[in-house]
């Protein structure tokens, strides 16, 4: 079975691969570790939707993809559950 991975950055400026538990547009659940010392962190949208950000043990991540790139990533995996979403309408 193969795990999808993203890069994410630490508040010092060094990248790390972490492994994808769930994903959707609103929130990215991330694995960092292995076995029983993994530990799972929330990466929420940033306030202007241009980056995911979250908190682990007092340390920052950071996912630099903004939201409508991952609405489009996921789109592009499964074109079904576009279907089943209702148009997003622009104010």
């Amino acid at each position: 079975m193969e795990h999808e991975k993203i890069m994410v950055e630490l508040e010092t400026g060094q990248s790390l691969a972490v492994v994808v538990f769930s994903k959707t547009a609103n929130k990215i659940q991330v694995v960092l570790g292995e076995g029983v010392h993994s530990m799972k962190c929330d990466l929420l949208p940033t306030r202007n939707g241009m980056a995911y950000a979250g908190s682990l043990k007092g340390r920052e991540l950071i996912y630099r993809r903004s939201q409508s790139d991952v609405q489009a990533d996921l789109d592009a995996a499964n074109p079904a559950l576009r279907k089943s979403r209702p148009p997003q309408h622009k104010a």
